[in-house]
């Protein structure tokens, strides 16, 4: 869904920041800063952004390139799925965001939850493993990334909003809300979710 342009320079700066991790080779280093430099000129334009602040962000990352984790949470209470309104754009959501280091996906989305909505769960299911790259998602992202959706059950808490979030509500099937933050979650990602709470036995979706 991404375009190509976009896909180009997402893989010329992985292979940039490999060679720069593994390579010990004086002019191998050069060519991969030249590399890396390419990727940010090609995201400058497509972007409309200077080429400086990729740059610096591509700079910032170490070690073999991987793709980036998202993690979201489904819960449900009476039939209807909890969202949140991003302070950001101002859009509803599911609940969720970076998985953290030291924690299972499991581990973050309950994290997640809990600091973006107020309410304690426990994660019963993997929904669905997205490749945001694949699905309508915008802005799109410099990063290459993978968004996880798990069925959570509520064990404690009540609606409370975050730093993050000027509003926590619970919405029917049929009464989503038209304005959704669809650079983190699509309304085809929220139906599949009420599907997945219907029939708990559906296999993980993935791709």
């Amino acid at each position: 869904m991404e375009p190509n342009w976009l896909k180009w320079a997402k893989q010329l700066a992985a292979l940039a920041q490999n060679g720069l991790t593994y390579s010990d080779n004086e002019y191998e280093i050069d060519r991969y800063k030249q590399i890396r430099q390419i990727a940010a000129e090609m995201m400058s334009a497509g972007f409309e952004v200077e080429s400086k602040t990729f740059v610096d962000l591509f700079s910032q990352e170490r070690g073999y390139a991987t793709p980036k984790v998202d993690v979201r949470g489904a819960v449900f209470r009476d039939d209807r799925i909890l969202l949140v309104r991003e302070k950001l754009d101002g859009g509803w959501t599911l609940p969720g965001g970076w998985a953290d280091p030291c924690q299972s996906p499991s581990e973050a989305v309950a994290r997640e939850v809990l600091e973006e909505a107020g309410f304690q769960v426990r994660v019963t299911k993997l929904a669905a493993v997205y490749d945001r790259s694949k699905h309508p998602h915008k802005p799109p992202m410099p990063f290459h990334l993978y968004k996880l959706f798990f069925l959570c059950e509520i064990t404690g808490g009540a609606a409370t909003e975050s730093y993050e979030t000027t509003g926590v509500d619970f919405f029917a099937e049929n009464s989503i809300p038209e304005q959704l933050s669809i650079s983190r979650t699509l309304p085809f990602q929220i139906a599949r979710m009420f599907e997945h709470y219907r029939n708990p036995a559906l296999p993980t979706d993935f791709d």
